[in-house]
Order: C-alpha cells, then structure tokens, then sequence
C-alpha cells in the first residue's frame, strides 16, 4: 500500500510539475543589414526565471545550425534577448531562431533576410 501512495504521489508531481512548464509563446526576430546583427526576443512568462527559463538558443542560416547558445538565466520574468553577429549573410538568405524552455518545450521563428541594393 504504501509504494502505491508513493508511486501516485510522483505520478502527482510530475503532472503537475508539467502544467507550469510551457514552451515560448513567441520569438520576434530583426536583422540589421548595417551591423550584420541578428537580435531574438523570446517571450517566455515565467514565475521563477532562475528555475523556469530560457536554456538554449539555436541560431540556423538556410537550415544548417549556425549557432548554440546555453543560456543559465533568464532576463526577466518575460523575456530572453539575444544578439548576434552574422557577418556572411546574403540576399535571402533564411534565418532561424530557436528557444528552448529549461523544463518543457520549444518554439522557431524564421525570416528571409532583404539587404539593400
């Protein structure tokens, strides 16, 4: 009897552990052409951002992973905000952003990139 109470009590926690992880809602993603800067704001609600966060962010450029990057803290209790430098890119060239949740979940957002002429 008691390793079944013990058993259901984990089974508990588990599934309740779960319903608080979620993974972002969104990613808005700019490039500046000028700077060859790519920046990603991930937004990820959390309560405990020491705890429930942001752990990896994966950069991709048409499709091959150019970047990963762990992450051990959110910024704050909304967001996750990460630049880069992506110095070869072309005329549409196609960039990815990946967000990891530290618990549960992912999103990817992606954008053509249009340089000037």
């Amino acid at each position: 009897m008691k390793k079944v109470t013990v058993f259901f009590l984990l089974i508990f926690l588990a599934v309740a552990t779960s319903a608080y992880a979620h993974p972002p809602s969104d990613i808005k993603i700019t490039f500046e052409p000028a700077t060859k800067m790519l920046q990603a704001m991930i937004v990820h609600n959390t309560n405990n951002p020491d705890k429930h966060y942001i752990k990896k962010v994966d950069v991709g450029l048409n499709g091959k992973e150019i970047i990963s990057h762990t992450i051990s803290k959110e910024d704050n209790n909304e967001t996750q905000t990460v630049s880069y430098m992506i110095p070869d890119i072309k005329d549409g060239d196609v960039l990815s952003v990946e967000g990891y949740c530290s618990i549960s979940g992912s999103l990817r957002k992606e954008i053509t990139v249009i340089l000037p002429k």
